[in-house]
């Protein structure tokens, strides 16, 4: 038995390929990202100066802190470049038909 709940957060039209969208589940900000043709989900906060991340560059895998230029792996989370060096919380990503949805 998992102890995993997963909630429905938005549907995959909403998240078009190369884009990102913002969602609130219990009061947590949580980015979702459409990068290299699936769906993450990660906070949206940056480690180094906690500015959300909805407004960085997102390529190939990453996404970058739109302040300071850190990046991050959208599938570990891991701070790939200075200035940050704290990794972001990741959340699993499953898709049900249309839906997107993530464990909480």
């Amino acid at each position: 038995m998992s102890d995993k709940r997963f909630v429905a957060v938005a549907t995959l039209q909403e998240v078009p390929a190369g884009e990102k969208k913002c969602v609130d589940v219990d009061g947590k900000k949580i980015l979702l990202c459409n990068s290299r043709d699936k769906i993450f989900a990660v906070e949206n906060q940056c480690s180094h100066v906690m500015e959300p991340l909805e407004d960085g560059r997102m390529r190939g895998g990453w996404i970058a802190c739109p302040v300071h230029g850190a990046r991050f792996d959208l599938e570990t989370g891991k701070a790939l470049n200075p200035p940050a060096l704290i990794p972001i919380l990741t959340y699993e990503v499953r898709i049900d038909g249309q839906v997107i949805e993530i464990a909480v």
